[in-house]
């Protein structure tokens, strides 16, 4: 895989994602449930944090810079203290201004696929770019959503429908 198919694909996995906008309509985006007492903005607003730090190490990797600290606090070492901390720092964030985070990490993750060399070979299984020592999947960006987050936002959108 070049360059140009990962970009491909991961703009064919966004339109995949603003077709579940979409069905999902702002209106609806703060309700509660689809993740416990998470809405749909609290969830986007995980994935947004998360991808946010991935993008910046991914930036960091590729200059030769230190790997950057993460957003939250470095002494949480869990998942689940990670995930509370990023929901209590967003819950009171606008809906738009979650979105706007989101197209900013998908426009910026753009950049960085547009920075790589054109003849960079990218393992297409993960398509996972190499940056010196250190391998970065960017099909996470999409594939977190999917396998961890996409069922329970579909059983909530069947569940409202």
């Amino acid at each position: 895989m070049d360059k140009l198919e990962l970009r491909n694909w991961l703009v064919e996995e966004d339109a995949k994602w603003q077709a579940l906008l979409d069905q999902v309509r702002h209106e609806r985006m703060e309700l509660p449930g689809v993740m416990g007492e998470w809405s749909f903005k609290d969830m986007v607003a995980h994935l947004n944090d998360w991808q946010s730090w991935s993008i910046a190490r991914m930036w960091a990797a590729q200059k030769g810079d230190p790997k950057p600290a993460p957003p939250w606090p470095a002494s949480f070492t869990e998942d689940d203290d990670v995930n509370r901390w990023i929901y209590e720092a967003n819950r009171d964030r606008p809906l738009a201004e979650v979105l706007d985070i989101t197209q900013q990490n998908f426009d910026d993750l753009l950049d960085f696929v547009d920075s790589l060399d054109d003849d960079m070979a990218i393992e297409p299984a993960w398509h996972v770019v190499t940056l010196g020592s250190k391998r970065y999947s960017t099909s996470e960006f999409f594939d977190h959503f999917h396998d961890d987050h996409e069922p329970d936002v579909r059983k909530w959108l069947a569940g409202l429908e």
